[in-house]
């Protein structure tokens, strides 16, 4: 096996039935994808358009591709005809746009809405307010092409693993009380998106369903821009 089968044969090995691998390939080209594929890998994560476009065009078509990055609203339209799911939903106008964009080709998109959970400024994402007063909204009551099945977020870089698990902790609360308040009779919305490299075993302790590792399977990236 080459080092990256390996890696993902072990990171899989640490995951209990019910939390699922969305290995993060972002900056890593399609040779790198198709070894993890070889292994059964099929759900990759990208966070840039432009990159995640082409590689969906040109690598087998059952692989199932989760936008997990901040999107701009003038991007949206590239990606909805090629992810299953776009994690990062962190504002209302992005969802609208998703919205409108998947009507335009006849899609229910999958969504989870991103908060913002770290101690970190330049993390994106919702308050539980301010998401608690979109669900409240009319207008989301008119959305009919996007279909929100859970919750995503990431918790601070840091050592302090109380404080990680801590953040992973509140994440869940959010997505039990939204659960039970706005999507009680909802099977759909089951997805907690948390938990990198770093700290994804403290992601699954705290209730994760979807881990998001990319270095710890492909190894150190080589950042492109």
């Amino acid at each position: 096996m080459t080092t990256i089968q390996t890696n993902l044969q072990h990171i899989k090995s640490t995951l209990p039935d019910g939390v699922r691998l969305v290995a993060v390939s972002k900056f890593n080209p399609n040779s790198a994808i198709e070894e993890a594929y070889a292994m059964g890998q099929r759900l990759f994560g990208e966070s840039h358009a432009q990159e995640l476009v082409p590689k969906a065009q040109s690598l087998p078509k059952d692989i199932q591709w989760h936008f997990i990055g901040h999107l701009q609203t003038n991007k949206v339209k590239q990606v909805v005809p090629y992810v299953s799911c776009i994690e990062s939903v962190d504002s209302d106008r992005l969802l609208f746009e998703i919205d409108k964009q998947a009507a335009k080709i006849g899609r229910v998109l999958d969504c989870l809405l991103q908060f913002h959970v770290a101690q970190e400024a330049t993390k994106f994402g919702f308050s539980y307010d301010e998401c608690v007063a979109l669900l409240d909204s009319e207008v989301f009551g008119r959305l009919h092409n996007v279909r929100v099945c859970g919750v995503m977020g990431m918790a601070s870089i840091t050592d302090d693993q109380q404080q990680i698990r801590g953040e992973f902790r509140r994440l869940k609360q959010y997505f039990d009380t939204l659960k039970s308040t706005y999507f009680a009779q909802n099977d759909s919305f089951c997805e907690l998106s948390m938990g990198m490299t770093h700290d994804y075993p403290l992601a699954v302790l705290e209730g994760a369903t979807l881990v998001r590792v990319g270095s710890g399977i492909f190894g150190e990236r080589m950042y492109q821009h």
